[in-house]
């Protein structure tokens, strides 16, 4: 392709899916140091409740899954190769047991403990808010949704972010470390309304990924780790908060 129709594609993707996170976002942290309230006593909420009715809040808790995960079937459309494997471009081939799960449970330590340490480095310092990642209601469906939600999450960030920006920067003549620390940036910065500390912590978690990535070349690896450490946050932090009450406040 051109590459004025490849800047277009990367534009198009990144408004459909996680650049428009990072503008909304930006938006979030300047209203939010305008108010009246310190950064670092105000709140914000994941994976929230949107209604008291049982089963639409469960049919819109799966449609925004479903929903957000479209962009990452229009980049495996994009990047589709007639031969084997069709999604090499991603970074995406056969399972492999070792390095997949095993490097991703060792990636998942190295990268979870110092995040957990980064937040509640933030939150002393005033410049992260508190975060409630599973402010759902308790239904029997809570942990499976959350679940999926961490899947949700590890898919969007780690094939848009990586697989697929990696890719069309590289179309466009980026060398590695432009690419790793742009889409570290990106990273970032869509969690910019979490506070500053949210915003550190992911962009090094992009250096870390990236650093990995362009080394051996695979992508299931990062998205298992992603998924890992999202599963344990949203399913963990609810029986942590009752065990510790202020331990997240």
């Amino acid at each position: 392709m051109s590459r004025r129709r490849t800047w277009t594609e990367i534009t198009v993707v990144l408004m459909l899916s996680l650049g428009s996170s990072a503008l909304y976002s930006v938006l979030q942290i300047i209203d939010d140091l305008s108010q009246t309230t310190p950064l670092g006593k105000q709140s914000t909420a994941l994976n929230t409740s949107t209604t008291t009715v049982q089963y639409v809040d469960l049919a819109r808790q799966l449609l925004g899954i479903a929903v957000d995960l479209a962009p990452v079937a229009l980049v495996c459309m994009l990047l589709w190769s007639s031969s084997r494997p069709h999604l090499g471009r991603l970074g995406i081939d056969r399972f492999r047991v070792r390095p997949d799960l095993g490097g991703a449970a060792l990636m998942a330590l190295g990268i979870g403990i110092p995040g957990l340490a980064l937040y509640f480095t933030g939150r002393a310092l005033g410049i992260t808010v508190a975060v409630d990642p599973a402010a759902l209601g308790s239904y029997w469906w809570t942990i499976p949704v959350l679940l999926l939600s961490a899947v949700r999450s590890g898919l969007q960030e780690e094939v848009i972010v990586v697989g697929y920006l990696y890719s069309r920067l590289g179309d466009l003549g980026w060398g590695r470390w432009q690419v790793i620390l742009s889409t570290a940036l990106l990273r970032g910065s869509y969690h910019l309304y979490q506070g500053f500390g949210a915003f550190v912590g992911n962009a090094v978690m992009g250096v870390v990924f990236g650093w990995v990535y362009t080394r051996w070349g695979r992508l299931l690896p990062l998205v298992i780790t992603h998924v890992l450490l999202d599963a344990t946050v949203f399913v963990g932090y609810p029986f942590v908060a009752r065990a510790f009450p202020g331990l997240f406040s």
